[in-house]
């Protein structure tokens, strides 16, 4: 499966705990994730598409008047609430596809380790072996 898969997968079901780690590492990664989005991403997509900044870009429905804000629709930070967004989900989804994979090491560990024989079953053995020696 690839890991285009896994990630449609992942934000498509998730469960509590995927949830929970996504919420975490959300809140202690947010600020990193702006800056990243802000400082260092999107300068250089302005600067290729002619010096635009994204922050700027907003459509206005309302020019300002007295005593009162113009209002926009500010799509250029929306763009960048979407880039932070998908870092920090392709983050929790790395996170939780590591976790998973060590949740499945560790059941194939416990499957291929054979439990020791238990007290009764060694001496069960022990008889087997006895009465095929008598027989042979």
């Amino acid at each position: 499966m690839g890991i285009i898969q896994e990630f449609r997968e992942f934000a498509i079901k998730g469960n509590m705990i995927d949830m929970a780690v996504g919420i975490i590492i959300g809140g202690a990664f947010g600020t990193i994730v702006t800056s990243l989005v802000n400082d260092i991403i999107m300068p250089p997509i302005g600067l290729l598409l002619g010096g635009v900044d994204f922050s700027d870009i907003k459509i206005p429905l309302k020019a300002a008047e007295a005593g009162s804000e113009p209002v926009s629709m500010n799509i250029g930070l929306f763009i960048n609430n979407m880039i932070s967004f998908l870092i920090v989900a392709f983050a929790v989804f790395m996170l939780v596809k590591a976790v998973n994979e060590l949740r499945k090491r560790f059941e194939k560990q416990q499957e291929a380790a054979p439990a020791a024989p238990t007290a009764t079953e060694a001496l069960l053995a022990e008889i087997r072996d006895e009465l095929r020696k008598k027989s042979a």
